[in-house]
C-alpha cells in the first residue's frame, strides 16, 4: 500500500475544489449547535479518544472533565484532534467536522474558568464541591475539515478545509 498517496488524497482534491466563501461561518454554526465530540489525544505510544461534552464560544472548544488518561497525554503533547458529527445515515445528509488544535488547561481561579462555568450553567457551589476534580480544557482550533452535503446544493464541494 502507498500510504503517502492515500494520505495526500484530500489535499490534491481540495486544490481544485469549489470553495464556499462562508465555510468558516457554516462550520462555526455547526459547532455551536452540537454538544458532544470525540477528543483525540496522544503522546508516544499512548492514544486516547474520549467522547466528551463541549461548548463552542469565543472561537474555542470548552470541555469540562473530572479526569482520565487524556490528561497524561495532554501533559506531554498539547496537540489534539476533535471530531463532531451527526449520526444520521440518510444519503446526502452528511455533517461532520474534524478539527486540529492546541489544548490548554484553564486555571480554576481564572475569569475564563468562571465564564465557562456560567456558560455551562454549572453552579459555583457544585464546582467548589468537585474541588480539584473539575478541570477545564480549552481547545483553540488551527484547522478543520468540514463536511456538509448541503454545500453541494449551493455549488461548492461538500468538503471544506478551513485554516483559523
Amino acid at each position: 500500500m502507498d500510504y503517502e498517496q492515500a494520505a495526500e488524497f484530500w489535499e490534491k482534491r481540495d486544490a481544485s475544489g469549489a470553495k464556499a466563501p462562508d465555510a468558516r461561518k457554516r462550520l462555526e454554526t455547526f459547532l455551536a449547535t452540537r454538544h458532544v465530540c470525540a477528543l483525540a489525544t496522544g503522546a508516544g505510544d499512548a492514544v486516547r479518544c474520549t467522547p466528551i461534552e463541549y461548548g463552542w464560544r469565543d472561537g474555542a472548544f470548552w470541555l469540562f472533565s473530572e479526569g482520565g488518561r487524556k490528561f497524561a497525554c495532554l501533559a506531554r503533547n498539547p496537540h489534539v484532534s476533535l471530531a463532531v458529527f451527526d449520526t444520521g445515515t440518510e444519503y446526502g445528509a452528511l455533517h461532520s467536522a474534524q478539527v486540529q488544535g492546541t489544548a490548554t488547561i484553564v486555571e480554576p481561579e481564572s475569569e475564563e474558568f468562571q465564564r465557562a462555568l456560567s456558560a455551562k450553567r454549572i453552579p459555583e457551589e457544585a464546582a467548589r464541591r468537585a474541588g480539584d476534580h473539575l478541570h477545564l480544557i480549552k481547545v483553540v482550533p488551527e484547522e478543520a475539515d468540514f463536511l456538509d452535503s448541503g454545500l453541494r446544493r449551493d455549488g461548492y464541494d461538500i468538503r471544506q478545509h478551513i485554516v483559523f
